[in-house]
Parts: structure tokens; C-alpha cells; sequence
């Protein structure tokens, strides 16, 4: 039994006693960051590899997110690189001083994943020369990298670049939180591109119209790759930047649904823990088909029922109260009912 494999006390009935919130925040602020979140790469990976999820190419994204809620006196914010599939599931992640020290963690967070044959999408920040001689040479892998102000030379060199001759490669338009967004994509290959085995250069505008006020910006981003024109098409490019941009929707899903930046857990490791628990908690919601996350969570917290309709809390607890009664009377008032909440959900799912 799960539980009892964790370490909790259990009835005679077998239910699970559970520990007091002082007891849960010594037990996060003093897990290991690293070994857990190796640990959860794991056994994700794993889970992928069984369930065959996600199509084509095996596309990994590198981006990182701050905990602004976890604010300490110092001023200072954990702030935490990831990498994930393209469909929002984290492999592994690590912790940095500050948003300047994800380039300096990159090896290290991609360094045990076997990366053969995948491409590798990150923004400016990453575009680092001896990032794309790692990936290429050592892990066998492919990049899209962004290009900006970072790599001036290399950006310059991209805008100059006769993009009007250029085909249409790809047109794509969204629709959805509010705004109607087309983009379209144009690539082509240019030797002696100002950057490491950069095969070919890519051009995407973004039209973004805010359906409520009307306002329309356009926005024109840069990007190089190391495949070849024989490996890769248009289409194949813009599922890949799609792709990436499905880690922020994840951090937006971690923001709203499980709101993260407005916890203020900050002892220790438990910011990280329970940010690596989130991530675990979204992943194993996708694995099983649930796309809805806020309902799910309502559902594994007893908001609600698989109608949507109201109910207590009956498992895998003996309690049966309302949730916020609930939350109360264990006194994880501090922590709040969806800290719990998550950790219940993702040991449930398990």
C-alpha cells in the first residue's frame, strides 16, 4: 500500500493518519530538490516510454519559471530551469540563484536525459554557442534556438536576410484566452550562418489581436535550427515552436490552477518540492487524457464530483467534512487547501 510505503501510520481499518502541517512542512523544506526531481524524471520517462506519448520527432523544451510567492527576506525568489516534452510534461529540473543562472544549469538539467535524435527548443537566453556544440556533438541531439540582442551578430545577420523571397511555409492561427493570433512561418536554408552546425533560418511573424479592445501588435522573431532541409519541412518547425511554447501554458497552469506564485510556503526546499509535485500532478493528469486541470483538481480535492456537483471529503481519509472544514481542522490553514489538496491528488493518482 501506498501509504503505508510513505511512512504513515494507518488504522485498523487502514486508513491513513495524517500528520499535522508543522510535521508536512519539515518533510518538504528537507527533501533533497535534486534526487526528488531525478526521481520523478524517472519515473515519468518511464511512463512515457510505456504509454507512447506524444508523435513524430520528440521535441524537448528548456525554459525556466520563478516562484514569486516564495519570496524570502533577502529579497531573492528560487527560481527553477526545466525541461519538457512539447506536451507539457517536466523531465527533469533544477534550481538557480536567479533567471541569469539557467544558462549556467543547462548541461547539468539536460545532462542525464538521453537525448538522440530529439530537437531541443529554448529561447534567447540559451542561444549560447557552446550549448549547440553540446547538443550536437555530445548528446546527438538538434536544436531551435531564438536569436536576439544576445547573439547580435547572428541576429543581425537573420534580419538582413531577403525574406521577402521567401515562400510562406506555414500559416497557423489560435484562437483562444481572449485573443486571435495568426502566425506565420518562412525558413530557409543560408550557409555560413553565425552560429554552431545552424543549418537553417527561420522567420515568424505573429499577428496578436486582442479580441476585446481591438488592439492588434505584430511581432517578428528570429530563430535558427541544425536540421537540414531534408530533415524537417515548415510544417514540422512550427509544431515544434508550438510545442515549445506548451511549457509556458504550463506555467500558466501552475500559476492559476494550482496557484502557485500565490503560495507563500518558503522554508527551505519546500517551494521547489512542491513545484516539482505540481509538475507531477499536471504530468500524470495528462497521461491519463484529462485536459481540464482545475476540474480534475476539484474532483481529487472532493470540490466536486465527476458531475461537478459538490461532495466532502471521504478518501482516502476517514474524514467527511466540508473541504474548507477540513482544511481547518487539520490545520494545514497555513499551507492551504491546495497544497494538500495536490499532494493528496498526486498520490491518489498513483
Amino acid at each position: 500500500m501506498i501509504w503505508a510505503a510513505l511512512g504513515f501510520t494507518l488504522t485498523s481499518g487502514g486508513q491513513a493518519r495524517l500528520p499535522v502541517a508543522t510535521t508536512l512542512g519539515r518533510i518538504l523544506a528537507g527533501v533533497d530538490g535534486d534526487a526528488l526531481d531525478d526521481a520523478l524524471g524517472s519515473y515519468l520517462i518511464a511512463l512515457l516510454n510505456s504509454e507512447d506519448i506524444g508523435n513524430g520527432r520528440p521535441g524537448l523544451a528548456v525554459d525556466g519559471k520563478s516562484v514569486r510567492g516564495a519570496r524570502r527576506s533577502d529579497g531573492n525568489r528560487p527560481h527553477l530551469g526545466a525541461a519538457a516534452t512539447h506536451e507539457g510534461v517536466v523531465l527533469a529540473q533544477r534550481q538557480v540563484a536567479a533567471k541569469s543562472g539557467e544558462t549556467s544549469c543547462f548541461t547539468d538539467l539536460l545532462g542525464p536525459l538521453n537525448l538522440h535524435g530529439t530537437v531541443v527548443t529554448a529561447d534567447a537566453l540559451h542561444t549560447v554557442r557552446e550549448h549547440a556544440d553540446w547538443l550536437v556533438e555530445h548528446k546527438h541531439a538538434d536544436y531551435i534556438m531564438v536569436t536576439k540582442g544576445n547573439q547580435k551578430h547572428l541576429h543581425a545577420q537573420l534580419k538582413r536576410l531577403p525574406w521577402r523571397e521567401v515562400p510562406l511555409g506555414e500559416r497557423t492561427r489560435d484562437h483562444s484566452h481572449g485573443r486571435d493570433e495568426i502566425r506565420r512561418l518562412k525558413v530557409c536554408t543560408v550557409s555560413g550562418l553565425l552560429f554552431p552546425h545552424a543549418a537553417q533560418a527561420i522567420q515568424i511573424k505573429r499577428r496578436r489581436a486582442n479580441i476585446a479592445t481591438g488592439k492588434t501588435t505584430i511581432t517578428t522573431v528570429y530563430a535558427i535550427t541544425s536540421l537540414a532541409a531534408e530533415q524537417t519541412g515548415p510544417a514540422e518547425l512550427a509544431r515544434d515552436i508550438r510545442g515549445h511554447w506548451q511549457l509556458e501554458a504550463l506555467h500558466h497552469v501552475r500559476d492559476v490552477t494550482f496557484a502557485e506564485d500565490a503560495s507563500r510556503v518558503r522554508t527551505g526546499q519546500a517551494p521547489r518540492v512542491m513545484a516539482s509535485l505540481r509538475n507531477l500532478a499536471i504530468a500524470l493528469q495528462h497521461a491519463m487524457g484529462w485536459t481540464n486541470h482545475a476540474d480534475r483538481c476539484r474532483i481529487a480535492t472532493g470540490v466536486h464530483d465527476q458531475g461537478g456537483s459538490p461532495r466532502a471529503l471521504t478518501t482516502p481519509f476517514s474524514y467527511s467534512v466540508s473541504p474548507c472544514e477540513n482544511a481547518s481542522a487539520l490545520g494545514v490553514t497555513g499551507w492551504g487547501l491546495w497544497g494538500w489538496g495536490l499532494i493528496r491528488l498526486v498520490v491518489g493518482v498513483l
